[in-house]
């Protein structure tokens, strides 16, 4: 539920920031998320120097306007016969050179920014992409999925969206704030202070308006996050929806949440929507009295018509941008934020890198040895505590134990998805650490409880395991794996795409793909964790079948709660609080009759029938 209100809140302010009146996420490192900004504008740096300068034209640009058209009624006169027609040509020439100018430049500013921000934001998307493959595994543990995402997406988009139009619209309102303030001063001092009167009133009036639609705004986002909630859990349930007759009950619910986001989204926009016919008042209360001053002063000949007339536009451009700018500022605050989030991301220790002396793991035989193995996800929680045991080249090891009680934590080690905190992990005779990574990896195969199928066709799923695999290897480990059988009852067959992590397929029709992958990776060591967990008893049985031919001649570290699986490992090693209790070959442990005894019998019982 809390991530899918987290998703809620995020697509409201998609690609746009905040919207007028609701509440602004803040930055906590603005100066720092800036310079980041600013470090990654390298190379882009000369063109956005070029569109600074066309704001500057811009903004003198839109002083310029006005100042020109009140230049041009001062030249008509204000008598029949008085008109200047060679003044009042000049005048509207240059006005219109100016107009055309503007417009253009406000074209290819536009037009700059769209490639610098996209150009940007392209590159931070990729280079975040890249980090995110260099993290260690214990970032993606210590965060959601759909947290990762959001940077990945949402805050890229508020970003693109935001801060380089956000920052533009900023730059431009003060521009043009400052200049049209001058100018104003310049033409009348008097007139200028009437327009300064009305800045109070915009202000007090911002300030009423936001303090009533921020919370709002807060409920509205709640409202929605359990309206989408709801939406989601009664589709993904609508199975035991219907199989309990919770019709009725499910859509008296939604109609009290739909109800409740409409009441107060109603209120939420009322409020906001209201801002803008009031500052619209303000800045006609504004006009009228420009307008009532300056007639007041032109009949004392303290300033002409065109004065007054040009007074009238510079109020309506010198308000204008502080309304923006106020709007735009909450928009740019988000998009900082949004920024600061990815840069959470970005400055993220990487995995700790492979040593100068690392040497890749090439046709080992498989011999792996725990010493005085100690492990913590977390410094004062300790996983492991002084785990020792030696699996022999090619034999089977199997780990059993309850849950939590470490046997995953044993696989991440050696895997080197961890490194160990104590002791050491060695494979034939030589420190895991000694060895690169990605070699490391690639002499391994894995088959998890949890099969994960990527979008594609069956065949690219397969061929995950060894990329350079022909369609041909590709097939025959299907075959060998079991998986030829349904695959060819299919209508495309391997060419069947796989739709959303193997959701038109079977639970043990993915875990047979997962084992073909493992097939076609053809590695010495291989690990089977709770491979069959998931799968009902008959397929199960197939998969027993197949993975006794996968095992052999290879070393293998098997995770297992049925406990009919693994009666004919080598060795097996019971798990609990993060420590090997036991030790030895079935018939040893049922003998010894402790914690695998114990284990055992509650599952098949005395006689070895497998209860309910």
């Amino acid at each position: 539920m809390d991530k899918m209100q987290s998703n809620a809140n995020a697509s409201i302010g998609r690609g746009g920031g905040p919207r007028r009146g609701m509440p602004v996420q803040k930055p906590h490192d603005f100066k720092g998320t800036m310079g980041m900004l600013w470090k990654y504008m390298a190379g882009l740096r000369g063109r956005l120097l070029w569109v600074s300068g066309i704001v500057l034209v811009i903004s003198g640009a839109s002083i310029i306007i006005p100042l020109l058209s009140g230049a041009a009624i001062d030249a008509m006169g204000v008598n029949p016969g008085e008109v200047n027609f060679g003044a009042l040509r000049n005048t509207l020439i240059i006005l219109a050179v100016v107009y055309f100018t503007d417009v253009s430049l406000i074209f290819l500013r536009e037009f700059i920014m769209a490639g610098l921000s996209q150009t940007f934001v392209n590159r931070l998307r990729r280079e975040m992409f890249a980090k995110l493959q260099k993290l260690p595994l214990w970032f993606f543990d210590s965060h959601e999925s759909g947290d990762i995402m959001s940077r990945l997406t949402n805050d890229m988009d508020t970003i693109s969206g935001s801060v380089g139009q956000a920052a533009l619209q900023l730059i431009t309102g003060i521009l043009t704030v400052s200049g049209t303030l001058a100018a104003m001063f310049i033409k009348s001092p008097i007139l200028a202070c009437v327009v300064l009167f009305t800045v109070p009133l915009i202000y007090f009036l911002t300030r009423v308006v936001t303090k009533r639609t921020g919370p709002l705004f807060k409920k509205q986002q709640f409202a929605l996050g359990m309206l989408n909630s709801h939406i989601e859990e009664t589709i993904t349930g609508i199975e035991t929806v219907r199989a309990y007759g919770q019709e009725e009950q499910v859509a008296r619910q939604f109609d009290e949440e739909n109800e409740r986001l409409r009441d107060v989204g109603t209120r939420a926009h009322v409020w906001s929507s209201s801002i803008m016919p009031l500052l619209n008042v303000i800045n006609n209360f504004g006009f009228v009295l420009v307008s009532a001053v300056g007639g007041f002063l032109a009949l004392r000949g303290y300033v002409t018509l065109g004065t007054i007339a040009a007074f009238v536009s510079l109020t309506k451009q010198f308000v204008r941008p502080l309304n923006e700018i106020a709007n735009t500022y909450n928009t740019f605050l988000s998009a900082i934020a949004g920024a600061e989030r990815v840069f959470d991301v970005m400055s993220e220790a990487e995995e700790i890198p492979d040593r100068p002396e690392s040497i890749p793991l090439t046709n080992p035989s498989g011999e792996v040895v725990f010493t005085d193995v100690s492990f913590g996800y977390r410094p004062d929680t300790p996983v492991l505590k002084h785990v020792s045991f030696t699996v022999p080249a090619k034999s089977r090891a199997a780990f059993v134990g309850p849950t939590g009680a470490g046997k995953t934590t044993i696989i991440n080690l050696l895997t080197r998805f961890y490194d160990v905190t104590g002791g050491s992990i060695t494979v034939d005779g030589r420190d895991l650490r000694d060895y690169t990574r990605d070699s490391i990896r690639s002499t391994f195969g894995v088959v998890l409880q949890e099969t994960y199928l990527f979008g594609g066709t069956i065949m690219d799923n397969i061929r995950y395991g060894r990329l350079e695999a022909t369609d041909d290897e590709v097939k025959e480990a299907a075959r060998v794996a079991g998986a030829d059988r349904f695959i060819t009852r299919l209508r495309d067959g391997y060419n069947t795409e796989v739709a959303d992590n193997g959701g038109n397929l079977s639970a043990g029709q993915r875990q047979l793909l997962a084992l073909a992958r493992a097939v076609l990776s053809d590695p010495p060591i291989l690990i089977l964790d709770e491979a069959t967990s998931s799968v009902d008893t008959r397929t199960e049985l197939r998969i027993q079948r197949i993975m006794a031919q996968l095992m052999r001649d290879r070393t293998t570290f098997v995770i297992a709660h049925r406990l009919g699986t693994i009666r004919d490992a080598d060795c097996i090693f019971v798990v609990d609080n993060g420590e090997i209790v036991e030790r030895g070959r079935h018939d040893a442990l049922m003998a010894a009759q402790g914690t695998y005894y114990r284990m055992y019998t509650s599952q098949f019982g005395e006689d070895g029938l497998e209860t309910d």
